[in-house]
């Protein structure tokens, strides 16, 4: 006699990737206060020794997220990261292929509130991207300050992060044997309290280093738009002038990071919570800009790939918004 079980697969499957997503947008606000907490709670007790240990690793190993961090294979390919590929889902586009012989400077926009695109796509192979761009290493910026938290710098390396500061992009674009990418969202934390559903505006009018970087290496420019990475969130109202944009920017200044006050759904109704909204993310990659090598540029030199970058980005957008609904009179705005 043969058993048969009544089908549960797709709302187990659903149930496990809001797990996944949920794990990721918690973990991520709380855990480097618990890593902090981990570290000194430790030291007070018969396990100090790890602490110490740790400790000593810690300083030995202080320079790697300037070096082209410690990626770790097995936690790129954990199956945690396709779930929550599918909670939204999240798909990446490529437009033409990419030279594994060569260096790449990869612009990411929109920064989104929680960047979602850019981890899934960059920092696990949920995506395929070794699948989509073979012989090329991907590398994502992300800001100093995480780095310096205990356990959680070991985890955010082991998926391709590096230091958001020059040396770092230095050490990655200078290889000789080529084949890395190095992703930089270029709106950075400011442009996070922009992010809500329809926008289309770019904080990079005046954002140059990336261009300057590029130019020093003689790197090619690469644009990438992640379409739908500012649907997943609702934001508190915040226009500029607000006493609400005022405090993000002032807290920003302080402590290198911005605060938007973001809701979505909850874990168990839609009308209000934490966890994103299940809208798609598609991440489309362009073409290479070829960039011409000159250690000192002049602002002139720079201001023209910087414009020429505007134009290649504006292209992408226009010729892919269609596939993604948005409308017709609907154009990127830099500011």
């Amino acid at each position: 006699m043969k058993v048969e079980f009544a089908p549960r697969s797709v709302p187990l499957q659903r149930r496990l990737q809001t797990a996944a997503v949920v794990q990721w947008v918690f973990s991520f606000l709380a855990l480097a206060q618990c890593c902090t907490v981990a570290f000194i709670a430790l030291l007070f007790t018969r396990f100090w020794l790890l602490s110490a240990l740790y400790a000593v690793w810690w300083f030995i190993d202080r320079e790697q997220p300037r070096k082209g961090g410690r990626r770790i294979h097995v936690l790129r390919n954990c199956v945690i990261w396709r779930y929550m590929r599918d909670y939204f889902p999240v798909t990446l586009e490529k437009t033409v292929d990419l030279d594994p012989r060569k260096n790449y400077l990869l612009g990411f926009h929109p920064h989104g509130v929680l960047a979602t695109g850019a981890f899934i796509n960059f920092c696990t192979e949920a995506s395929g991207f070794s699948t989509l761009f073979p012989g090329i290493t991907p590398h994502l910026m992300m800001l100093s300050l995480w780095f310096r938290v205990p356990f959680l710098r070991d985890y955010l390396m082991s998926g391709g992060l590096v230091s958001s500061d020059k040396e770092s992009g230095s050490y990655v674009l200078q290889k000789p044997e080529g084949g890395n990418l190095l992703a930089i969202i270029v709106g950075g934390a400011q442009e996070a309290l922009d992010a809500r559903p329809g926008s289309c505006t770019l904080l990079l009018r005046n954002r140059k280093g990336f261009v300057r970087l590029a130019i020093q290496h003689g790197t090619p420019l690469v644009p990438a738009f992640s379409f739908g990475e500012n649907d997943l969130f609702d934001q508190v109202w915040n226009p500029k002038g607000s006493w609400l944009r005022w405090i993000q920017h002032r807290l920003q200044r302080v402590m290198g990071i911005s605060l938007p006050l973001f809701h979505a759904r909850g874990i168990f109704q839609y009308s209000f919570g934490l966890v994103p909204y299940r809208r798609p993310i598609c991440t489309v990659v362009g073409r290479p800009i070829p960039v011409q090598k000159k250690n000192r540029p002049s602002e002139q030199e720079v201001d023209r790939v910087h414009e020429q970058y505007l134009d290649e980005l504006s292209k992408l957008f226009e010729e892919h918004k269609a596939k993604y609904n948005i409308p017709a009179d609907r154009h990127l705005e830099f500011i």
